[in-house]
């Protein structure tokens, strides 16, 4: 029997083994983290926040399905504005020597060894200007637009870009700074045609536009870029959302977002301009006139985008005071930005590159062809985890960037299908519409964290001088980030923490650090004690394979919706429950040894099953059990997840020897010595 049939026919055995359904998997996945750019190191939001959460589905899925079927990418997002320019004003304040080549370089490097540092480990963290992902990456872009091209989905538009005249340059996505137009927004980082919350607009639409260079006010001139029409598939997106409604593992947010920019165009403009709105709207293309008396402001709504644009044009002559909202917007696949992957030439436009923003939406495609060529497999096996329905992609992202992976994304993968196949469900062969799953802000001290705003946060590895990764790993997890924005609040970074105040983060570590391993060591220790190391060759009694067996669904279901907070809730219950059985079983002398190895066999088996179940969340901790198990990583297939530990060894299975005092899952060394300094 095949590996692949014998995986089927024990899912098989299990399902028999509920009275429920379990959730299906696919047979293969492909997991992606959004990509953090290339002018910094890593602060706590790109990992905590985001890259926690891919690695721990990502070696979940490994576990569950087979690590063959599994790819995770991410890598560093090299190209654009706010990279170049991050660089360019570092080599004006003499803090970096080198081409901004050389210091995306060093960035990657600093990314890489962060991620590595907390046990994140994708299967390839490539970069897209870099080596030969650069090279991958390049390639696919072009045949991507060149697809998009020859299937007439993209077209011309000749928009004002900022001109800084004292400069004598046109001025890239992140050297203009202004408010953001779109209305209900309350960023104050609006640059060129994006903020810094995601938004998308028009760039004569932002609200007081400044220079970064000069800090005058730009002027604007005409160029001419290639753009995706979204507003194409705009029922396409519709049809889509209301099949996400019905699955279990999408967020209410990423609905909630995407359905808001399915909307009409409206523009919102401020009550004291009614009185000349009034004297104008004969002026404007046909709209419906919505008054709301409790708001500041009344809401114009247009049948088209380009009915709202020629109002907005007139307003803004008129000097009307006005706000766009939400909606499908042409989307800018190139700029003129120099540091950016080259645009293919067509109809003689020359010297172009491609944004940002979409060619970071493929660059997880490149990456995986990239991966399976360095792993010795043909790069065109890509398809059989991007196009196949037996494979799904899984997208780990913040709320802010929903516009881009559940709006922009899935339109330009239906556009790539045929014109007779255009499809809110792909068939087979074509690019499969992902998961996204999209996780609430992590806010800093119950502020909103940005390395660009106020509140600066702390940087992933200045985090790991007061915490070790699986404490973090551990309470990022449980924070419940899939459900609502929660703030960080760790004792050392936080002004206002009293010294008898209890640090969160290793509250949450306690678990593991106090209680699981106070179980792991005492069940070894008495084992060495009277069984000379010996794994008691007895089955565990049903009362703890029942136990176990509900822990392992609950578990599983929640994984399934990416409850990950709630997974933490299972282990609590069941490590707890492991404890409290053997506080009670083990006597301290006079237990018959009959007794006693009935017991451990009982004890090993709740140590097997929790450490499997944590496998994903605290990889480092749960290798070393392994190692002293001295079992090999058939222990954490799913496809053996009832079995006890006997399954995997044979008779008289002697165990590694434990020295006294060992953890497996320990608290950081300032810890301990805080605790030092609390008894002084």
């Amino acid at each position: 029997m095949s590996n692949r049939n014998a995986a089927d026919h024990a899912d098989h055995k299990q399902q028999k083994s509920f009275e429920i359904p379990r959730p299906a998997f696919p047979k293969r996945a492909v997991i992606t983290g959004g990509m953090p750019y290339g002018n910094k190191e890593l602060h706590f939001g790109h990992v905590g926040g985001m890259l926690v959460f891919a690695d721990t589905y990502a070696r979940f899925l490994r576990d569950r399905i087979g690590k063959e079927n599994v790819i995770f990418v991410t890598g560093t997002d090299c190209y654009g504005s706010p990279i170049a320019e991050g660089w360019r004003q570092k080599v004006a304040n003499g803090l970096f020597e080198g081409s901004l080549e050389d210091f995306v370089r060093r960035n990657h490097e600093k990314q890489a060894h962060t991620l590595a540092a907390y046990a994140i480990e994708p299967n390839l963290f490539g970069a897209s200007g870099l080596d030969h992902t650069k090279e991958v990456h390049a390639e696919y872009t072009l045949a991507f637009i060149n697809s998009l091209y020859e299937k007439g989905q993209l077209h011309q538009i000749t928009t004002m870009q900022f001109f800084d005249e004292q400069a004598g340059v046109f001025l890239n996505g992140r050297q203009v700074v202004g408010k953001c137009p779109v209305e209900g927004c309350t960023s104050e980082k609006g640059y060129a045609d994006e903020c810094d919350l995601g938004h998308q607009y028009m760039p004569e639409n932002l609200i007081n536009p400044v220079s970064t260079l000069t800090g005058k006010t730009p002027t604007m001139r005409p160029v001419t870029n290639w753009y995706f029409n979204l507003r194409d598939y705009e029922n396409l997106l519709k049809e889509w959302v209301e099949q996400l409604r019905k699955r279990k593992d999408v967020r209410p947010v990423v609905i909630k977002t995407i359905s808001e920019f399915l909307k009409p165009p409206v523009i919102y403009i401020k009550r004291e301009f009614e009185e000349t709105y009034q004297m104008l709207k004969a002026e404007m293309p046909a709209h419906t006139y919505y008054e709301e008396k409790k708001k500041p402001s009344f809401t114009i709504e247009f049948r088209t985008l380009t009915d709202c644009d020629t109002a907005c044009h007139i307003l803004t002559k008129h000097n009307i005071r006005y706000r766009t909202g939400k909606t499908l917007v042409p989307f800018r696949l190139t700029g003129n930005i120099e540091w950016g992957v080259p645009a293919p030439v067509l109809e003689g436009a020359e010297g172009l590159t491609v944004w940002v923003w979409p060619e970071s939406l493929w660059a997880p495609i490149s990456f995986t062809q990239a991966y399976l060529e360095r792993i010795g497999h043909s790069r065109d096996e890509w398809k059989d985890y991007w196009c196949s329905k037996e494979s799904t992609v899984y997208q780990f992202i913040g709320q802010d960037n929903i516009y881009f992976y559940g709006v922009a994304e899935p339109a330009m993968w239906m556009a790539q299908q045929s014109a007779a196949e255009k499809s809110a469900n792909p068939p087979e062969g074509d690019l499969q519409l992902p998961v996204i799953v999209a996780n609430h802000h992590i806010l800093f001290l119950d502020k909103k964290a940005s390395s660009s705003g106020a509140v600066k946060p702390p940087m992933a590895d200045d985090l790991l001088n007061f915490y070790t990764p699986e404490q973090l790993r551990m309470h990022w997890l449980g924070l419940g980030l899939g459900q609502r924005s929660v703030s960080f609040m760790p004792k050392p970074f936080n002004p206002d923490a009293k010294p008898e105040d209890t640090d969160p983060v290793v509250k949450d570590g306690l678990l593991l650090s106090n209680v699981y391993n106070r179980i792991i060591r005492t069940v070894f220790y008495a084992t060495q004690r009277e069984f000379d190391g010996i794994l008691p060759d007895l089955q565990p009694e049903q009362k703890f394979l029942a136990d176990a067996k509900k822990a392992i669904l609950d578990y599983e279901r929640h994984m399934y919706a990416f409850a990950f907070h709630q997974c933490t809730y299972v282990l609590d219950g069941y490590i707890r429950n492991a404890s409290k059985y053997m506080a009670k079983a083990i006597r301290k002398e006079g237990q018959p040894k009959e007794e006693l190895a009935q017991i451990l066999a009982n004890l090993f088996y709740m140590i097997r099953v929790a450490a499997v179940l944590l496998h994903p969340m605290a990889p480092i901790g749960t290798e070393k059990l392994r190692e002293y198990l001295q079992v090999d990583d058939r222990i954490w297939s799913w496809d053996t997840i009832f079995e006890p530990l006997t399954y995997f060894v044979g008779s008289h299975h002697k165990l590694k020897f434990l020295p006294p005092r060992t953890d497996f899952f320990t608290r950081h060394e300032s810890q301990f010595a805080a605790a030092e300094d609390d008894l002084d």
